[in-house]
């Protein structure tokens, strides 16, 4: 049996640890930058509040409604997340960290054990030792996992947040239930193709035949459509493997027409790229730089732009990343612009170890040398204590965060401090 264990709206939930003045009132946590909501508590989805609803435009309806609004605070979340995790790993030692909060569980040699009152005792200990709510499906594969946790969640008075799915019965009257376009791997393209075929349901998309199945929607959704039989073909991930590509983009507090400021901050997020490959010993073959303006504003200049800058050589070096990212944004500026958002995304990543050697071309021998002095330093002193010339020497750049909790667990200086 496999089992997905879900925090509940994860983000609200770890400012309801530490401030319990929250408990069952409205909560929506906020993007970079301010920008739009990305979590909501159960009461702020009840006021009609959706994800991705840009702050500004719901300032008026979180007046009106008290919500609590809050920047994201990733340190606190990364660390609750950890701990939550942590305690998972105890219970079984095949887990695999699906995202932030959620995770796969298997139990093998489990037969004997009542997986209800199992998942109760799992609930209750996270509940207790970290503050933070979980749901919990049990089912025989990973997909049909997914679907046991929804039902726990939606119905949680009914199940207690726990479901075990553990009979054709069940499992049958679960997919005539949920929607095509709630199946985990369904997306949008595909339950809309679906659709059209009529297939509205997870159990209308198992009756199909494997052969058109395969010839729709590839292998992958083939294998989807025997996880939602009862056929386990998706084993755990106990090991994430390596990023395809990295990204580093961000709305700016205010826009930006100087074509020096755009510059300081492309080559920042390329250099914040380049650390990243480096921590996960990748180079990259490409860069992808792209900028936009402010498409909430309508009464200005509408532009957005990206180009793709190959590299005569693989590399993760800060100096040759930010200096092709910087020639891809001459390309693209666009004089007159206010910018509101601009990004880099390394592209082509392959090990350090399998690099394609060019004939004609190879980088500075002394960039690798350098980059990890560098990373030496960062990691002893702190980011941002040595930077490249195309960097504000001055200047840290930081995201607005108007509305930011404190953070409890990862910051001695901000620990609650207790009364006698």
């Amino acid at each position: 049996m496999f089992a997905l264990v879900d925090c509940n709206n994860f983000y609200a939930s770890c400012e309801r640890v530490f401030n319990p003045k929250l408990n069952k009132k409205p909560i929506v946590i906020l993007s970079n930058n301010d920008g739009c909501v990305i979590s909501r508590s159960n009461e702020a989805k009840a006021l009609g509040i959706p994800m991705g609803a840009p702050a500004f435009k719901y300032d008026s309806i979180f007046k009106k409604n008290k919500v609590h609004v809050f920047s994201s605070n990733f340190p606190l979340y990364g660390d609750m997340s950890g701990r939550v995790m942590s305690i998972l790993s105890k219970y079984t030692p095949n887990i695999e960290i699906y995202s932030i909060d959620e995770a796969f569980l298997e139990f093998k040699g489990f037969k004997k054990y009542n997986l209800e009152e199992y998942g109760k005792e799992i609930r209750k200990t996270i509940l207790k030792w970290t503050g933070i709510p979980v749901s919990i499906g049990f089912a025989r594969t990973k997909a049909l996992a997914k679907v046991a946790n929804r039902i726990s969640k939606k119905f949680d008075n009914k199940t207690g947040g726990i479901y075990v799915m553990d009979s054709k019965e069940k499992e049958e009257k679960a997919l005539k239930w949920l929607k095509i376009e709630d199946v985990w791997g369904i997306g949008f393209k595909y339950a809309t193709s679906l659709k059209n075929h009529k297939i509205n349901k997870a159990y209308d998309f198992i009756n199909l035949p494997d052969d058109w199945v395969r010839k729709q929607m590839s292998v992958v959704g083939l294998r989807l459509k025997k996880e939602l039989e009862g056929e386990s073909v998706l084993s755990l991930e106990e090991s994430r493997s390596p990023k395809k590509a990295i990204a580093t983009t961000r709305s700016f507090e205010k826009n930006i027409i100087d074509f020096e400021d755009l510059k300081e901050r492309v080559s920042t997020f390329s250099i914040c790229c380049s650390e990243k490959l480096r921590f996960q010993e990748s180079n990259c073959n490409s860069i992808y730089v792209f900028v936009k303006s402010n498409r909430h504003q309508k009464d200005k200049l509408q532009y957005r732009c990206g180009i793709v800058m190959t590299l005569p050589y693989s590399s993760n070096s800060s100096i040759t990343i930010s200096k092709y990212a910087i020639e891809g944004l001459k390309k693209i500026y666009k004089k007159g612009v206010e910018y509101k958002k601009a990004g880099v995304i390394v592209m082509g990543l392959v090990p350090n170890n399998k690099t394609q050697l060019n004939l004609f071309e190879k980088e500075n021998p002394k960039h690798q040398i350098l980059m990890k002095t560098l990373d030496f330093i960062a990691k002893k002193e702190g980011p941002s204590k040595v930077k490249l010339a195309s960097q504000d020497l001055k200047r840290i750049w930081k995201m607005k965060q108007t509305k930011l909790s404190s953070k409890y667990t990862t910051e001695l200086n901000e620990t609650i401090l207790i009364k006698g």
